[in-house]
C-alpha cells in the first residue's frame, strides 16, 4: 500500500510538473483604438488559434477615445501595446520607458481631405481655413507637416485655426472645417459612403508627401526586455501576430467576419471591415515585422524639429524580437 500511494504522489507530482511546463504564457495586448480591421492580425492570429499554437494565452483589450495605451501599460494594465511611433516617443521622453520591439505598419494611412468647395488646392491654400486635427497622441504628424512648411497652427495672421476633431467625418459634413483628418482604411470610407468621390476632394496623403510618421508598432515596457523568458514570449507574440497578418491579407472576407465577431460592442459592420482589410493590406508588410531605419529616423527628425520630444531618443526600439525571427 505505501509503495502504491507513493506511486500515486509521484505520478500526480509528476503531472504537476508537466501540466506547470505546459501552462501557456500569458500575455494582454492593449489596441489603439476601438475593435476593427486596423488590428486584424491581431484579432485573426487568436481566433485562428496562432498563439495557441506558439504556447501564449493572448487577451485583446480594445481601445477608444478615453484609452491611451501609453497609460494603460505604464499602469500594469498590459505587457504589448499598439501605438504610433509619436506617441510612444512622447510617452517615453515623460517617463513611461516604452519600446519598439516590431513594426507590422511600414506606411502611414494618414490623409487629410477638403472638399473642392473650399478652393483649397495646394498646401499654399492653408491660411485663413480650419483643419480638423485628432488628438490624444494623433496629433504629432499634423503638427510636424505644419512646422515643415512654416505654417503657424495658433489661428495668427497666415496661420490655420486647429479643431479638434471627433474621429468621423462629421466636422466636414456639417462645414465645422475645411479640411478633415483621415484614414486611409476607415474615415476615408466613410467619406466615400457619405457621397464624396476622389474627383471632388483634394487630398493630402502624408507618405506620399514624404510626411509619413510610424503609426501602430508594438510597444512593451524596457524593465521587461531584461527576462529573457518575456523576450521569448514577445517573439513568439510577434511570429503568431504576422501569421495572422498574412492569413488576413490572404483572406480578407474571413477575416472581416472574425473582426464583426470580435467585436463585443456591435458596432462593426461587415461592409466597412471588408473595406478596411483591403485598405490596411497596403500598409502592412506580413512577412517583415522589422523597423524601417530610414523611416524610423525621418520620424525622429520630425519629432524633434517639431519640439514635440526635446533630445534624441536612446533606447527607443530594439531588434532582439525580429532578429530571432530571421
Amino acid at each position: 500500500m505505501k509503495k502504491y500511494l507513493t506511486g500515486i504522489l509521484a505520478g500526480a507530482l509528476a503531472l504537476t510538473a508537466a501540466s506547470g511546463a505546459m501552462a501557456a504564457d500569458a500575455l494582454t495586448l492593449q489596441l489603439k483604438w476601438v475593435t476593427q480591421a486596423q488590428f486584424a492580425g491581431y484579432l485573426v492570429a487568436e481566433a485562428k488559434g496562432f498563439y495557441d499554437e506558439e504556447n501564449l494565452d493572448v487577451t485583446i483589450l480594445p481601445g477608444g477615445p478615453n484609452i491611451a495605451p501609453e497609460q494603460v501599460i505604464a499602469g500594469g494594465g498590459a505587457d504589448v501595446i499598439v501605438t504610433w511611433m509619436a506617441a510612444g516617443m512622447a510617452a517615453r521622453e515623460s517617463g513611461v520607458p516604452l519600446v519598439n520591439i516590431a513594426q507590422p505598419y511600414k506606411r502611414s494611412g494618414l490623409m487629410m481631405i477638403c472638399p473642392l468647395e473650399t478652393g483649397i488646392k495646394t498646401v499654399a491654400d492653408f491660411p485663413g481655413h480650419t483643419l480638423g486635427v485628432w488628438f490624444f497622441g494623433n496629433e504629432y504628424p499634423f503638427f510636424a507637416w505644419m512646422n515643415k512648411e512654416g505654417i503657424p497652427t495658433d489661428g495668427s495672421a497666415g496661420g490655420v485655426n486647429v479643431l479638434q476633431q471627433s474621429f468621423d467625418v462629421q466636422p466636414m459634413i456639417q462645414g465645422q472645417a475645411d479640411c478633415i483628418s483621415v484614414m486611409t482604411y476607415n474615415e476615408f470610407g466613410q467619406a466615400l459612403e457619405a457621397g464624396y468621390t476622389p474627383d471632388n476632394l483634394t487630398i493630402f496623403n502624408y507618405t506620399e508627401m514624404g510626411n509619413d510618421l510610424l503609426e501602430d508598432g508594438l510597444y512593451v515596457l524596457e524593465d521587461s526586455l531584461k527576462d529573457p523568458a518575456k523576450v521569448d514570449a514577445y517573439t513568439r507574440f510577434v511570429k503568431a501576430s504576422m501569421k495572422g497578418w498574412q492569413y488576413a491579407m490572404d483572406n480578407p472576407e474571413e477575416a472581416a467576419q472574425i473582426v464583426v465577431d470580435s467585436d463585443e460592442t456591435g458596432g462593426a459592420t461587415y461592409d466597412l471591415q471588408f473595406y478596411m482589410v483591403g485598405e490596411v493590406s497596403k500598409l502592412v508588410d506580413p512577412f517583415d515585422p522589422a523597423l524601417d531605419m530610414a523611416t524610423y529616423e525621418r520620424t525622429v527628425k520630425a519629432l524633434l524639429d517639431q519640439g514635440i520630444i526635446k533630445a534624441e531618443p536612446s533606447g527607443a526600439y530594439t531588434t532582439v524580437v525580429t532578429d530571432a525571427l530571421k
